[in-house]
């Protein structure tokens, strides 16, 4: 069995997001706060196998 490891505050890092913009890669970090909202606005959809239905829409 693995043990849980549990890190005090200061033995952390950040952790830097990156996101494609225009056909590259860039870090948030760099966005200004429009586009940090738009990214936090993004709608991510999942792509259907061949066959199968198309999912229903909440009514």
């Amino acid at each position: 069995m693995t043990q849980a490891i549990t890190l005090r505050d200061d033995e952390r890092q950040p952790c830097e997001i990156w996101t494609r913009v225009m056909g590259y890669h860039r870090p948030m970090s760099s966005f200004n706060i429009g586009k940090k909202g738009e990214f936090h606005e993004r709608r991510y959809f999942v792509e259907r196998r061949d066959g199968q239905a198309p999912a229903r829409q909440a009514a």
